[in-house]
């Protein structure tokens, strides 16, 4: 049976996409379809290379039964373009960066993720790395809306049972 690939991304890798990442891979746990999937995240930038998700995230995502601290910032390679069946961006520079540098075979692989929650009306996840910690809440909240979503299209799509 052949793994369906996800890769969040954002920015640096630390705030939105780690999140994505820990709140889809709880929700696939929670419906017992982890062993269709392969989860991961990852920046446009590497100015996190490396780095635990930023601890507010971190926090947030605790607060709701979703532990991250093991995750691990890294950059966008060329392979994620080929190896990934969805690649998720988080707002629109993220996507933008990411169709510049997709080979041209792969750019239907690209999304936004927030497309997957029509009602909140936005494309973009804002990044709240500069935001309290009611902007880490809300972008949880964002994020969980959107995985629900993209799940509910996957099970569609792809027959999950």
């Amino acid at each position: 049976m052949k793994k369906i690939n996800v890769l969040f991304v954002c920015m640096g890798n630390i705030c939105r996409s780690p999140t994505a990442e820990g709140v889809f891979t709880q929700l696939v746990k929670d419906k017992n379809l982890s062993e269709r999937f392969v989860i991961d995240s990852a920046g446009t930038h590497a100015y996190h290379t490396n780095e635990a998700p930023d601890l507010r995230s971190q926090q947030v995502a605790k607060s709701r039964g979703i532990a991250m601290s093991h995750l691990r910032a890294r950059q966008v390679v060329f392979g994620d373009f080929i190896d990934f069946d969805y690649v998720l961006a988080m707002d629109n520079d993220n996507y933008h960066i990411l169709q510049q540098t997709c080979p041209a075979e792969h750019k239907n692989k690209i999304r936004y993720f927030l497309d997957y929650a029509p009602h909140l009306k936005t494309r973009e996840v804002p990044d709240p790395y500069y935001g309290g910690k009611y902007g880490f809440e809300n972008v949880f909240d964002m994020i969980q809306a959107a995985a629900e979503g993209f799940l509910a299209a996957l099970q569609t799509a792809e027959k999950l049972s």
